[in-house]
């Protein structure tokens, strides 16, 4: 709509200018023999015109009126310029048929009836001498017209002034473009801070959320005390498991007691394993199959006379010495079981791997979930001496408190892996009801 308001507004400047250029008066002939028209008039006169008749114009309208005015001069020249070579072909023509008279091939108007030169002279000289001036007339004319064509074209495309208001509107134009680019390289540099804030932020979220997933492997460790977890094992697999983090030292002796609750069936498993390199069952109890609770010392095998897997919680306790292989199997404070050349004479080895809940085929690891504990576990202590049967009572019954003297039970000396958590376990008397 801008455009066709312009075009209508040129329309009509340019016939003010027209009527301008019309009382300035008529067309005349020129010294080199062409005609000035007010369309051929000085750019100067033009731009009068132009002023008196429209006021001050913008420049683009200035330009528009400009191009249209070019455009009108242009096709007159065309229709001078045709005019003109017809006026020339036919003086060409009538030029040709007197110089057929001259040579003789014509004998004047008798021998045809008729004057075929119209209003031309007699004699053929004077008739060749007056069409070659006239005709060297039109050519100079016709040079004229297309060198004015010429000049008007350069002088009305691009006047001085209107350069200077295309170069200041182009210069205008580059700031404008200049201006956007800066704004589009600010809002490029906010999105770049608002997309690293984002990223940060994200960052922070996925690293708390990893911090805790962590705590959860790893158990609460916002526990009463530092002994009051137990560690689920819920699946039979071969990836769930704890780990104690101390090692055993060399051993002669020892009390390994704990409570555990599982319902599993057949067998529950494999409550704890300690492996050193060379042997993996250094010391397993393991529940496997239909077979009974076996105590493994160094590969060599003992039946337990012991019963856990109700579903109920039960205090565990297993002794051995070196000394002719003595061993002693305890069960809510009730010895079930003794025996003797169990590992005669076999120390326990130092610097092995302690595992809750998985039988190791390797030093800490070639897990089979067939022999995998399901359950709970907690209280996993153990001493470097057999205590006495009413220590152990004391322990079951919730009379007295006492932490392993070589592997206590405590929240950050055990490790969970493969979806194994650590939770908040009964109190012992809630164990006690629960037998």
């Amino acid at each position: 709509m801008a455009a066709l308001r312009g075009t209508h507004g040129a329309q009509v400047l340019l016939s003010k200018v027209t009527t301008c250029w019309a009382v300035a008066g008529p067309a005349r002939e020129s010294s080199a023999g062409g005609l000035v028209t007010p369309a051929s008039a000085p750019w100067p006169q033009r731009r009068r015109c132009a002023r008196e008749a429209g006021g001050a114009l913008s420049p683009e309208e200035e330009l528009r009126a400009a191009v249209l005015q070019l455009r009108e001069t242009v096709v007159q020249q065309k229709e001078t310029l045709g005019a003109q070579r017809e006026a020339i072909r036919e003086l060409t023509g009538k030029l040709a048929r007197c110089e057929g008279l001259a040579g003789g091939k014509a004998q004047g108007p008798a021998a045809t009836g008729k004057d075929t030169m119209g209003d031309l002279p007699r004699d053929p000289g004077h008739v060749v001498e007056q069409l070659s001036r006239s005709l060297q007339t039109l050519k100079d004319r016709l040079e004229s017209l297309e060198h004015q064509l010429r000049v008007n074209v350069s002088n009305a495309v691009l006047p001085s002034d209107f350069r200077e208001v295309l170069q200041r509107r182009l210069g205008e134009l580059e700031r404008q473009l200049l201006r956007k680019v800066a704004e589009l390289e600010d809002e490029k540099s906010l999105l770049h801070n608002e997309t690293s804030a984002h990223r940060q932020k994200t960052e922070n979220a996925l690293n708390a959320l990893l911090q805790r997933v962590t705590e959860l492997e790893r158990g609460n460790s916002a526990f009463k005390s530092p002994d009051a977890f137990k560690v689920s094992l819920p699946l039979r697999t071969n990836y769930l498991y704890g780990k104690i983090k101390k090692t055993l030292p060399e051993l002669y002796a020892f009390t390994i007691c704990l409570w555990l609750r599982s319902s599993a069936l057949p067998g529950i498993g494999t409550p704890f394993s300690y492996a050193v390199p060379g042997q993996a069952n250094e010391i397993v109890l393991i529940e496997w199959g239909n077979n009974p609770i076996e105590l493994l010392i160094n590969d060599k095998v003992a039946q337990l006379p012991l019963f856990v897997s109700d579903g109920k919680w039960h205090h565990i306790c297993i002794t051995w010495t070196t000394r002719d292989g003595m061993w002693e199997a305890f069960q809510d404070g009730e010895k079930l079981g003794t025996g003797e050349n169990l590992a005669p004479w076999h120390p326990i080895k130092p610097g092995g791997v302690l595992i809750l809940g998985q039988e190791q085929d390797t030093v800490g690891g070639r897990f089979d979930a067939t022999q995998a504990f399901v359950g709970e576990l907690s209280q996993f202590n153990i001493w470097d001496r057999v205590l006495r049967a009413q220590e152990i009572i004391n322990i079951a019954n919730c009379s007295m408190n006492m932490p392993g003297n070589i592997i206590p039970w405590v929240d950050n000396n055990v490790d969970v892996f493969g979806g194994a958590s650590k939770w908040p376990v009964e109190t012992c008397e809630e164990r006690l009801l629960d037998l």
